[in-house]
C-alpha cells in the first residue's frame, strides 16, 4: 500500500517573501462552483454567488521554516482557489481556500510542490513585466493552453474603484474575498480526512487596483460552465470580476499542515455573508472568521 499521502500533508512549516501579490477575485453562480468542494467543505458565498480567486505571487526566499532565506527558491506562482468553510471536530468556523491548479515557471517547485502537496503544480512560461505605471503578467500553461492568463494592471491609479459589474457594493465587501485567507484546505482521499494549513502574515495592506484581463482560460473553461450542474440544460456561465486587489512586500509562512478525519455527518449548505455577518445555513449558526 502506497505512503505517499502521508508527504502531501504539508509536513512542516514554510515561510517566503511575497514581493508582490495581485488577486483577481470572480463571482460565479454557488450552483457551479459547490460541486467543485471535496467532502467537508461548504462554500464561502455571498448572496447568490461563490467565488473563485486568481492570485499571481512574485514570491522570494520560499524554504522550510528552519532554514535560512539564502537558501530559499524564487519563482512566480500562480494559484487559482475557491473560498470555502470548514468546521473543525471542535465545532471552529474557518474560512479558508481550497485550490484547484497551480503553475509556476520553476520545474524544482512543480516537483516538490506535487511531492508535499496537493496544490495541483504546472510547469509554465510566465513573463512578467514592470514599471512604476504598470504591471503586465502573461502566462503560458501548456500546449492545450488551459490555464493562459494575460492580466495588466495600472500601478499608477491605486487605489481603484472596483470592476464594472461587481457583484460588490463598495471596498469593504470585496476586501472580505480578496484572499489569501487564514486557512488552506486540501482533502485526502485515502483517509477521507481534511487537512488544512494555516498562514500567518504581516504587513497586510491590499490595494484596489484597475486590471484588464485580456485572456483567463482556466476561469474561463468547461469546469465553470453551467454544463457542470446535474441535470440542468447546459448553459454558458460568465465568470463576473469583482474586485483586484495588489499587495506588496508581505513577509508569509504556513504552519505545518493538520490531518482532522471527516465523520460520517452529511455535507452542509454553503455559508452566505450578509453584510459583514456569516450565517450557516444548515446549522442556524453564527460562522466565526479566523
Amino acid at each position: 500500500m502506497s505512503v505517499l499521502h502521508l508527504l502531501k500533508r504539508h509536513p512542516f512549516a514554510v515561510e517566503a517573501h511575497f514581493r508582490f501579490s495581485l488577486v483577481l477575485t470572480y463571482a460565479l453562480p454557488k450552483t457551479v462552483l459547490e460541486p467543485l468542494l471535496p467532502p467537508g467543505l461548504t462554500l464561502d458565498g455571498f448572496g447568490e454567488f461563490g467565488f473563485v480567486a486568481v492570485a499571481l505571487v512574485q514570491t522570494q526566499g520560499l524554504r522550510p521554516a528552519l532554514l535560512p532565506p539564502a537558501l530559499g527558491q524564487d519563482f512566480f506562482l500562480i494559484g487559482y482557489r475557491i473560498f470555502a468553510r470548514y468546521i473543525t471536530p471542535e465545532g471552529r468556523h474557518l474560512r479558508g481556500l481550497r485550490i484547484l491548479r497551480s503553475d509556476t515557471d520553476k520545474a524544482f517547485m512543480v516537483l516538490s510542490g506535487n511531492l508535499l502537496t496537493h496544490y495541483q503544480y504546472h510547469l509554465a512560461k510566465i513573463r512578467v513585466i514592470q514599471t512604476q505605471q504598470r504591471l503586465e503578467v502573461q502566462v503560458r500553461s501548456d500546449v492545450t493552453g488551459a490555464a493562459d492568463l494575460h492580466v495588466i494592471a495600472d500601478r499608477g491609479g491605486v487605489p481603484a474603484h472596483l470592476p464594472a459589474g461587481s457583484v460588490f457594493e463598495n471596498l469593504g465587501e470585496a476586501r472580505r474575498f480578496a484572499g489569501p485567507l487564514p486557512y488552506t484546505f486540501d482533502y485526502e482521499p485515502e483517509t477521507h480526512s481534511i487537512i488544512r494549513i494555516k498562514g500567518v502574515r504581516s504587513r497586510w495592506n491590499p490595494q484596489p487596483i484597475a486590471v484588464q484581463v485580456l485572456e483567463s482560460s482556466f476561469v474561463e473553461g468547461a469546469r465553470f460552465q453551467g454544463a457542470a450542474l446535474q441535470g440542468a440544460v447546459p448553459q454558458h456561465v460568465k465568470p463576473i470580476l469583482s474586485s483586484a486587489f495588489l499587495i506588496e512586500d508581505v513577509p508569509y509562512r504556513w504552519e505545518r499542515g493538520i490531518r482532522a478525519p471527516l465523520g460520517a455527518a452529511p455535507r452542509v449548505a454553503s455559508v452566505d455573508l450578509v453584510g459583514n455577518t456569516a450565517v450557516n445555513t444548515a446549522v442556524n449558526t453564527v460562522a466565526e472568521d479566523e
